[in-house]
């Protein structure tokens, strides 16, 4: 089916996923509503099921898009395998979230259904920033996600760290989208436009490349991006914040926020903004120095494995911006490929951080997981699977995504932040496999200290499979690097791949 954007009836099919999850979240909160006797009562778990079902329609619509082509001139939604690859991201980040979600909400007082639907329309601003072509869609599309996040973080409201993290998070969001928006201002001041297909050309010929306000404009719209990463100095905001939300959310954001964030990066800054790389992957490049080393570092000291696994999400995002600037086929495809194993590794981990929960209590110090990998044999293996994962270690995923990111840096001569990760990455093991350590080789406080643990059938199903999904992708990585090769060559139909950089 051919699209043409003169037509706006044609907006309905490029947006079908998106239409799709937000009618499902609009149908979970009116069954939602009619459902309960009264506002306080506790939603039933099939609002829940609902939401998944509403993800799984979506995923359907995604599948489908892929057929669409565009034609004449370009829109402000791009209907690319970029964006569907993408796609398929987040509706995973967000069917993983929802299946946690089942049974913790639960335990802690917090069964409500406008939980679910906060976290779908969350899920709709993550697609929509993945799609945008215009600055003005993404800004609108990174506050449509971002609003319902705030609201998220403080949901459990008895907590007071879920309250302070969700002002916290609203303050200095609401300060970062200020930086994005004015970037937008001065870079259509210096363009004329805030379109991605119309900038990109005046770039290349070098009309509004040398521009101090686009310059200006381009470093404002890159900090906006950076807090949403969490990259180094702009991460102040997620150890409070990942530790005060509820651990599905956490989990939540440290995947699907980000990566909502680095695929507008790459279709922002690698495509649009390409004509200018040497002045914005100088800044890119110290901020994955910073991001790597100083968020390691900082991990080597926390005692909690909440904050731990913070610190370890910013690293992380560090080692993506080294794919970022290495702008090569690989590092691209790497990009991509190292999105998709981050989720399944990260969202794991912090699934294990819930099976270690007793009742409403979080147990994340050191000492609350001596001799789980004992006690509670599958947990155990399952998390020691996560972390050697996240660390990088042969076997698993992590293995080769970080594989592919140093082949796209050494490519592109960039030997020193190849090896800046080799490094930071091996600083990376002590904190990952302490943990594994104190599960395996001290001692529990008692003979039942694990034995409460209580997981909803679908989260030990998600667990299980994101565990067998990272240990698969270590020896099959090959059609998923090919889908990430797709997906990046249809941004630069003309050459292929983005070409390699000296």
């Amino acid at each position: 089916m051919m699209l043409d954007f003169a037509s706006q009836a044609d907006y309905f099919w490029a947006l079908l996923p998106e239409i799709v999850l937000s009618l499902a979240a609009m149908l979970v909160l009116l069954v939602d509503v009619f459902q309960k006797g009264n506002r306080s009562e506790p939603s039933r778990p099939i609002i829940g099921w609902l939401a998944l079902a509403g993800v799984v329609v979506a995923t359907a619509a995604n599948v489908w898009i892929g057929d669409l082509t565009e034609t004449g001139a370009a829109g402000m939604v791009a209907v690319d395998q970029f964006r569907i690859f993408t796609n398929y991201i987040f509706l995973l980040v967000a069917a993983l979230s929802i299946m946690l979600s089942i049974g913790y909400l639960e335990r802690h007082g917090m069964n409500l259904g406008e939980y679910f639907v906060l976290l779908m329309f969350s899920t709709v601003g993550m697609m929509l920033m993945a799609s945008a072509r215009d600055l003005i869609l993404l800004f609108l599309a990174l506050e449509l996600m971002s609003v319902a996040i705030y609201v998220l973080v403080g949901f459990n409201r008895r907590d007071a760290r879920s309250a302070e993290g969700a002002l916290k998070y609203f303050m200095l969001g609401a300060f970062s989208s200020g930086f994005l928006l004015y970037g937008i201002a001065l870079v259509f001041g210096s363009t004329g436009s805030t379109n991605l297909a119309v900038i990109a050309p005046l770039l290349d010929g070098g009309l509004a490349g040398e521009s101090l306000m686009f310059l200006i404009g381009a470093a404002l719209i890159l900090t906006g991006l950076g807090f949403k990463v969490a990259a180094v100095p702009f991460h102040a905001w997620t150890p409070d914040v990942y530790e005060g939300a509820p651990t599905p959310i956490t989990g939540f954001m440290a995947t699907g926020v980000k990566a909502a964030a680095f695929a507008a990066f790459i279709r922002v800054f690698a495509v649009a903004f390409e004509g200018v790389y040497l002045q914005w992957a100088s800044v890119i490049w110290w901020l994955a120095v910073a991001t790597m080393v100083g968020a390691n570092l900082v991990a080597l000291t926390q005692g909690s494995v909440k904050r731990m696994l913070a610190y370890s999400s910013i690293a992380h995002a560090g080692y993506l911006l080294v794919a970022l600037v290495s702008a090569n086929s690989y590092g691209a495809a790497a990009f991509l490929f190292y999105l998709v194993v981050y989720t399944l590794m990260t969202i794991g981990a912090f699934g294990m951080v819930i099976a270690n929960e007793r009742g409403e209590k979080e147990r994340v110090t050191l000492q609350d997981y001596a001799g789980l990998g004992w006690q509670q044999p599958m947990v155990g293996a399952f998390f020691s699977i996560f972390l050697i994962s996240l660390a990088g270690f042969p076997l698993t995923g992590g293995f080769i995504g970080k594989v592919y990111i140093l082949k796209g840096a050494l490519d592109s001569g960039l030997s020193v932040l190849a090896v800046i990760l080799v490094v930071s990455s091996l600083v990376s093991y002590f904190y990952y496999l302490r943990v594994v350590v104190v599960m395996y080789m001290q001692p529990a406080s008692s003979q039942d200290a694990h034995s409460g643990m209580v997981l909803s059938a679908p989260a030990r199903i998600a667990l299980g499979v994101a565990a067998i999904a990272v240990l698969v992708l270590f020896f099959y990585p090959g059609p998923l690097l090919d889908a990430a090769q797709h997906s990046v060559a249809s941004l630069f139909p003309d050459q292929g791949f983005l070409v390699g950089r000296p």
